[in-house]
């Protein structure tokens, strides 16, 4: 598979909410997670905090994916059930190595999704 179709079934696999298909195409080994507000080296913690804003999480609209040798770009909306904020536009690098993905970097406005996720001063999903 080549690593533009990797990260589009990581994609799918996040959407469709089958964490176990999307945790396939992580390495276990040298993974990294990179956002505005966290940050994972065990994919299951990073797939653990995607669970947790799967009850919020409406749909996931893939507006672009291109790639370039080994690198990924993504260009995604996604759509929440949390009508504060609605939508959060969302870029995603992610380096394929192999056939699984290596390193992800997420790119958002990390103050809504701050304030989204902390109400009545309580952190939500709670982190690991």
């Amino acid at each position: 598979m080549q690593p533009k179709e990797i990260v589009t079934q990581f994609i799918h696999g996040i959407k469709s909410q089958h964490f176990d298909q999307a945790k396939q195409l992580l390495h276990v080994e040298g993974f990294e997670y990179v956002g505005p507000n966290m940050y994972f080296t065990d994919p299951e913690d990073m797939l653990a905090y995607l669970f947790g804003m799967a009850g919020i999480q409406k749909d996931i609209v893939v507006r672009e994916i291109a790639a370039e040798g080994n690198s990924v770009f993504g260009v995604l909306d996604y759509k929440t059930y949390f009508e504060p904020i609605g939508d959060v536009r969302i870029a995603i690098w992610c380096t394929v190595d192999g056939d699984k993905i290596r390193k992800v970097e997420g790119f958002y406005n990390a103050a809504v999704v701050e304030n989204m996720l902390n109400v009545e001063g309580q952190t939500f999903p709670p982190m690991p």
